[in-house]
């Protein structure tokens, strides 16, 4: 369980990126109070948090239901999340990780970015969905998923607070310094995600573990 937690944490925290969305969520709330950043990153973190604890307990069955098998999608959600690393590598915005600079530019129009594009995809996007498929292999009611839930939480707690503080945050790390980190966790990520394509693999021809 230990593994798990530190694996669980480390993923999730480097798909979310908090370091990453503080620059584009200070950018996007610029003409805002200090009090209404807060009201909108409390909300965001919110509403994503919402939506991953849905996909969290209906995303196993519904894989079932379909009849895709842990294998099959351990090995495109590991390609998904390699697409992710390099997105991360290059610092460019292909809507996987944030949203594209056209939504961004749409977002800025909007009053309130809570729902969209801070909750949705920039905290709850196809890289953080996946990867809490992908974390859990005992189902959806097993101790794994307990873990997994408290792992989250704690990176939703992490991520509002660096929302919180994104002004600051960009100031002192800047634009350069913001992408240096976001590369580092895209090297991490590119290794985990090929980790999980190895398990999948591993899983289809098990002779190969034994090669």
């Amino acid at each position: 369980m230990i593994e798990l937690t530190l694996t669980a944490f480390i993923i999730l925290f480097v798909v979310i990126d908090p370091v990453g969305i503080a620059p584009m969520f200070a950018g996007l709330t610029s003409g805002d109070s200090e009090a209404d950043r807060k009201k909108t990153a409390l909300k965001g973190v919110c509403i994503a948090g919402l939506v991953l604890l849905l996909f969290t307990l209906t995303g196993e069955p519904i894989l079932r239901y379909l009849n895709i098998n842990t294998a099959s999608f351990s090995i495109a959600g590991g390609v998904l999340l390699f697409l992710l690393a390099v997105d991360m590598v290059l610092v460019r915005d292909s809507g996987l990780r944030s949203a594209t600079v056209a939504e961004q530019a749409e977002a800025k129009t909007k009053t309130d970015i809570s729902v969209f594009p801070l909750a949705i995809p920039m905290i709850a996007g196809p890289g953080s969905l996946t990867t809490i498929l992908l974390l859990q292999d005992k189902g959806v009611y097993s101790q794994e998923t307990i873990v997994i839930l408290g792992v989250l939480i704690l990176v939703l707690v992490l991520t509002y607070g660096m929302l919180v503080l994104a002004v600051k945050i960009t100031r002192i790390l800047g634009e350069t310094g913001a992408n240096v980190i976001t590369r580092v966790f895209g090297i991490i990520l590119a290794a985990l995600a090929t980790q999980f394509i190895l398990n999948g693999l591993i899983q289809t021809f098990p002779a190969w573990a034994g090669s």
